[in-house]
């Protein structure tokens, strides 16, 4: 009996157990008190990665929140594909990182991968966009096309894009509409282009913004679920993007977020259920190169 028991909670723990945690590979933020906490900005608890896991495991759709340059992030990401695929079976990941123009192109590889045809150059094969440093994300991609869930476009296309551009077509929703939420977004709009846009463009900025937003929404619902999304932080803000689309779309339920925030950028209560603080990148003034 006891042997038995012994077993059974070996068992027990070898289930429980997650994959080994990236080393850190940004530069700054290494002393940092908060370097690697993680935290549930719900009730303030401090969690072990294990515990984020089993949470983020329960959830029909989870939004991981990124900073797009720092390879930290897409480290975690890849681990966080790895464990919660311990936990429980994933239906999808979506990615900001995809347009839907690409999508054809991604079952396309697909196959010729279960064939046993791998690509020469699989960017390129997926037409990957030299915006999204393929160094940061090769793997990430590399190891969701060899698994048996979809990978899906969570983007719009150029030329929606453009459309929304002049046309600004009219958002339905009451919460993702509300000036609270159009508010910020302006600000952000107008501090991300260093104050240089006229402003006569920023509601046309703004549109596309919001559209980015209900697209993610849109084609999480659309997903097979247990759904991940990897997106920038912005996108996933529970205060200002897409889980306000999806309240507006009926789904304010079974949603959590994540964001992954470099030490030093403290993330708000109101914005996630949980931050995982990273290592940084130094920081760079982008808009003194724009200003000469």
């Amino acid at each position: 009996m006891r042997l038995a028991l012994l077993l059974c909670l070996t068992l027990l723990a070898a289930c429980q157990s997650v994959p080994p945690l990236p080393t850190w590979q940004s530069p700054e933020g290494r002393e940092h008190a908060e370097l690697g906490v993680i935290r549930d900005l719900r009730s303030g608890e401090l969690l072990t990665p294990q515990q984020l896991v089993e949470r983020l495991a329960a959830a029909p759709r989870v939004l991981v929140g990124e900073q797009h340059d720092n390879p930290d992030h897409h480290a975690l990401q890849l681990w966080l594909l790895k464990a919660l695929a311990e936990r429980r079976v994933q239906g999808s990941l979506l990615l900001e990182m995809l347009n839907p123009d690409q999508q054809a192109k991604v079952e396309q590889v697909r196959a010729e991968l279960k064939a046993g045809q791998p690509p020469a150059d699989l960017a390129s094969a997926l037409a990957w966009q030299k915006n999204w440093d393929w160094a940061l994300y090769g793997l990430i991609v590399s190891y969701a096309l060899a698994q048996p869930y979809p990978l899906l476009a969570a983007n719009l296309d150029r030329s929606e894009i453009l459309r929304i551009y002049r046309e600004q077509p009219l958002l339905n929703g009451k919460v993702s509409t509300a000036p609270g939420v159009r508010e910020p977004l302006l600000a952000q709009v107008r501090e991300s282009h260093c104050g240089l846009l006229p402003e006569a463009q920023l509601p046309a900025m703004l549109a596309v913004q919001q559209q980015r937003d209900r697209r993610m929404a849109e084609r999480l619902l659309a997903a097979p679920p247990p759904a991940l999304l990897f997106a920038g932080a912005f996108h996933v803000r529970r205060d200002l993007g897409v889980p306000l689309h999806l309240t507006d779309l009926g789904a304010a339920s079974g949603n959590l977020v994540l964001v992954l925030a470099e030490v030093g950028k403290p993330v708000e209560a109101e914005q996630a259920d949980f931050v995982w603080y990273t290592a940084a990148l130094p920081v760079q003034d982008h808009c003194a190169k724009l200003r000469r």
